[in-house]
């Protein structure tokens, strides 16, 4: 099948009812993920290095407000069984995302991790941090140390936009480790493959039972048509 041209700011700003894209069939420009209730959001297809296979994108920070909306609203919604006191958010897109999470959760405020070290930061207080999206630049994951009192000894939900190799949200775990917390949930708008569950650097055991998602997404792989399917 031949997928509607989109352009590359048309992404992430639609909602379509459940069944409108096909999933057993490629896809050229688009892959349709879907939400817990069945409704669909194109995500554009970011071919990889070898050419052969693809992964779906999602940029939060670029999605309408009716997108963020929904996708806050159905990780709230999974995140609530496990009664989090406080949500935490990884920079940068996950701190979009963790805020409204929080609002839908009905609190009043939200922790944000960074990578700006401000003149007031402990530095036993930071963890390296790289992602998959920029594997070459090494930064730090830092929390504010006024914020200590708002996770210690409370039931903490790790809010990041992504999951894909696992890089970013096991740094965000591990520096919650090192002032005793670890989070009851953790969460994200999307699971994009199955790399994040299988790396043997996993922060602690036991930390894969509390992972949540909205949308999950597999390794794409390109077919003799030259076009998109699950691989």
């Amino acid at each position: 099948m031949t997928d509607p041209i989109m352009q590359p700011q048309d992404f992430w700003q639609e909602i379509h009812p459940a069944g409108s894209f096909r999933t057993d069939v490629g896809h050229e420009g688009f892959y349709p993920a879907a939400l817990p209730d069945g409704r669909q959001i194109r995500l554009p297809i970011r071919p990889l290095a070898d050419g052969q296979h693809a992964l779906a994108s999602l940029i939060v920070n670029q999605a309408s407000f009716e997108v963020l909306d929904a996708l806050a609203g159905a990780l709230a919604g999974r995140i609530a069984a496990f009664r989090p006191d406080v949500v935490a958010g990884l920079p940068t897109l996950g701190l979009t995302l963790a805020a409204e999470v929080a609002r839908k959760l009905g609190h009043t405020r939200y922790v944000p991790l960074g990578t700006s070290r401000k003149f007031w930061y402990d530095e036993a207080l930071s963890v390296p941090l790289s992602s998959i999206t920029t594997p070459d630049q090494v930064k730090r994951l830092y929390i504010d140390p006024r914020m200590l009192p708002l996770l210690r000894g409370r039931r903490v939900a790790l809010i990041d936009d992504v999951i894909s190799s696992g890089r970013s949200i096991r740094a965000g775990l591990a520096l919650l480790d090192t002032i005793g917390v670890r989070p009851v949930a953790t969460g994200a708008a999307m699971l994009q493959s199955d790399k994040w569950r299988t790396d043997a650097a996993a922060p602690y055991d036991g930390w894969l039972d509390t992972v949540c998602g909205c949308l999950e997404t597999p390794v794409l792989a390109k077919g003799p048509d030259g076009l998109w399917r699950p691989a």
